[in-house]
């Protein structure tokens, strides 16, 4: 579900069988090589749909349906559980530079933060559009939105902006004033701009910090929580439904 690059080496959320939502025991996080050579495939086990993926001085932090999870980076092994009250569906993870670990609950859209052992709500509400994606840059946090009024099949109306909120004022803005997609992935691309993919559309967008917003490549259905390698411009992309994590050299689109 999520590739996120840390020191080195790649670190893959894996959900197991069950599925997105099944807290099962069933899921584990996979260890990578960037050119796609497998370390240690259930580096860390223990979890049951693990999602987001983050680090901060040495833990890797996972959301994991209802709960976060610390893992040791040098070690694999897992340091803490932390269950999220009334929590219905955690999503991706992003941390501040003050150790802050911000996850997004997508189903409730809610986004809580975590610090110094406690969990308070950070935002939530319609207005985050049921924040799937988050990405902490440059004192601001940014959220790549699902959508508004999310549906029992995980469909929206309107579809889902990337969104911003900054962490020292609390302002709320649009990066894409239109509706975009049912955001998932979103990373930096280096040069101001942003690369997000859309998961039930298979889409891949280039979104620069105007909001002007170039589709990119269409994919199957389940383009998730993807990394960005800014150095070589290579997109890390898992293909949730196609049980693939693909490469994708960018370096002629991403200039």
């Amino acid at each position: 579900e999520s590739a996120y690059l840390e020191s080195g080496f790649l670190y893959l959320s894996q959900i197991g069988k069950g599925g997105g939502k099944a807290d099962d025991g069933d899921g584990w996080i996979s260890k990578l090589t960037p050119e796609g050579k497998m370390l240690k495939d259930k580096w860390a086990t223990g979890l049951s749909a693990p999602k987001g993926i983050r680090s901060h001085q040495g833990t890797l932090w996972v959301s994991d349906i209802t709960r976060l999870v610390a893992i040791d980076i040098k070690t694999g092994k897992i340091l803490r559980k932390i269950p999220i009250k009334n929590a219905k569906f955690l999503n991706d993870v992003a941390i501040g530079p003050d150790g802050t670990v911000y996850v997004s609950d997508m189903v409730a859209s809610i986004i809580y933060a975590h610090k110094d052992g406690k969990t308070t709500v950070f935002a939530q509400g319609q207005g985050i559009e049921h924040p799937n994606g988050l990405l902490v840059h440059e004192g601001k946090l940014y959220i790549a939105g699902w959508g508004k009024n999310l549906k029992d099949d995980f469909s929206t109306d309107p579809l889902g902006r990337l969104l911003v909120i900054d962490l020292k004022t609390g302002k709320r803005s649009a990066i894409t004033k239109k509706p975009t997609g049912n955001l998932d992935g979103l990373e930096v691309d280096g040069q101001g701009g942003f690369i997000v993919s859309d998961w039930r559309a298979g889409k891949i967008f280039h979104i620069n910090k105007k909001g002007r917003t170039r589709e990119i490549m269409t994919l199957p259905r389940g383009t998730a929580d993807l990394a960005f390698l800014t150095d070589k411009k290579w997109l890390i992309l898992p293909e949730m439904l196609e049980g693939r994590l693909t490469a994708f050299d960018l370096s002629k689109i991403v200039k």
